[in-house]
């Protein structure tokens, strides 16, 4: 199936393409893919949530954020469905430190913590969107029409998390902080990891 959304906007804002070795390695573990999967849907809408309870001063990131939660959980629905179509359990299971360690370079005070907060979640809304778009030309049908299907919307959360960032926070400090954000997302997906996860890194050696 060929990707129909056009993800050239994402994978120039990105610092690298995702690795064939992990493209290689969610082959191997369908199962794990898809239960954490589930697992970042979840955590999307818990933060969007999360900032309009902290954000309560701008409207438009509140209607914006709503609209992103709401379509988080019903992606997290669907993924459900097609676990329990396919016999997957739902096992709790350790995060990847990829998006730990993003949040780890939030800063404290406001109104940094805030930009960096929207800069991060554009980061990896763009990086999960990039990521279906490698998977969709080499999983099963099912999966790859299911992803080819949420292309959209990741993109235009990606878009809506970065122009938040871009409207509520000096220009050059937006640009300033992506680079540094940016470089360590690179780091982060092209470093080794023992456990393979959907934001992981390459297996290790």
């Amino acid at each position: 199936m060929t990707v129909a959304v056009d993800l050239s906007a994402i994978r120039d804002f990105l610092r690298c393409d995702t690795p064939d070795a992990w493209v290689d390695w969610a082959l191997l573990h369908p199962e794990t893919l898809l239960v954490d999967h589930a697992n970042c849907e979840k955590k999307a809408a818990s933060t969007a949530l999360n900032l309009m309870y902290r954000y309560t001063g701008h409207p438009k990131l509140l209607r914006q954020l709503s609209r992103l939660a709401r379509e988080e959980l019903r992606h997290f629905e669907q993924v459900l469905a097609i676990m329990n179509r396919r016999g997957v359990d739902y096992p709790q299971i350790a995060a990847a430190r990829y998006a730990g360690e993003l949040r780890q370079l939030v800063r404290r005070e406001e109104p940094g913590r805030l930009a960096d907060t929207l800069l991060v979640g554009a980061i990896i809304e763009a990086r999960s969107c990039e990521r279906f778009g490698r998977l969709v030309p080499v999983l099963d049908a099912e999966l790859a029409e299911f992803y080819a299907s949420l292309l959209k919307s990741e993109a235009r959360h990606f878009s809506d998390y970065l122009k938040l960032a871009r409207e509520l926070a000096p220009a050059g400090e937006v640009e300033q902080r992506l680079e540094v954000l940016l470089a360590a997302e690179q780091v982060l997906i092209e470093s080794a990891d023992v456990e393979f996860r959907f934001h992981s890194g390459v297996p290790a050696a």
